[in-house]
């Protein structure tokens, strides 16, 4: 083997198997990450694996980010497998959009639980992983990408607790970053508006597919990312629609 051969570079996105979280797993296929792609369902994962292109290695693994154990099990399985973890990204994601005074416990006990506490969960199990993928390569670094809202950082009415949950995961990766940069861990949380989704299917009677954001376009984002140096932080990159307001969701 070639000494001075980069080793393959290695992901594990979660949300993987349709939207956000696909587009993205596609483009880290084609740029040769080595990938471990999660998502609640497994049959949906298999057709995406299907579809990659490019040199790496492919697992897939069904998880829900609601349960702990299951978050464990996934970070120890990439682990396993690939023995590094260059990127980290945090792509499922559940939402309720009604009046706050609509939202019974259940719902909100599900966002917080796979919009936050999920994504924290996964992030304290990786971090290992992460810093010793960093201290290996300190140019590049390791990276963790959360996919966000632009609702937790413009309030929007029906997305209070959605929006609040999106709001908490970006200060989560503020604070990610201040406590682990020193070590080339950074992280870094995108806020879109709409983007044309099956989760943005309900907003299709007032808004047209082709005025929603592309999921390429997000995924273009997270590969710029990983060809930054570990020197450069990126807390939150908000994304909105074109229009005569600058917040436009």
């Amino acid at each position: 083997m070639d000494k001075d051969r980069q080793p393959r570079r290695a992901a594990l996105v979660t949300g993987a198997s349709r939207g956000i979280g696909r587009e993205i797993a596609l483009r880290l296929a084609s740029e040769g990450f080595d990938l471990t792609l999660a998502a609640r369902s497994p049959a949906p994962l298999t057709d995406v694996a299907a579809d990659l292109g490019g040199p790496g290695a492919v697992h897939t693994r069904a998880a829900d980010m609601s349960d702990s154990r299951q978050v464990r099990e996934l970070v120890h399985a990439h682990d396993e497998r690939f023995g590094r973890l260059d990127l980290l990204v945090i792509g499922a994601g559940v939402g309720v959009s009604r009046p706050m005074g609509e939202i019974d416990q259940k719902g909100l006990d599900l966002m917080l639980d796979v919009n936050l506490r999920g994504p924290i969960t996964l992030v304290q199990e990786s971090l290992p992983l992460l810093r010793a993928t960093a201290s290996a390569d300190p140019d590049r670094g390791a990276r963790i990408v959360a996919i966000a809202s632009l609702s937790g950082v413009v309030s929007e009415p029906g997305l209070a607790a959605y929006g609040a949950t999106k709001a908490g995961l970006i200060s989560f990766c503020e604070s990610v970053t201040i406590e682990e940069s020193a070590r080339h861990v950074s992280a870094t949380a995108i806020s879109p508006g709409y983007v044309d989704t099956d989760m943005t299917a309900w907003k299709r009677g007032e808004l047209h597919p082709a005025d929603m954001l592309a999921v390429g376009d997000i995924a273009e984002l997270v590969l710029a990312l990983t060809r930054m140096s570990a020197v450069a932080t990126v807390p939150n990159i908000a994304v909105t629609r074109s229009g005569d307001r600058i917040w436009r969701a």
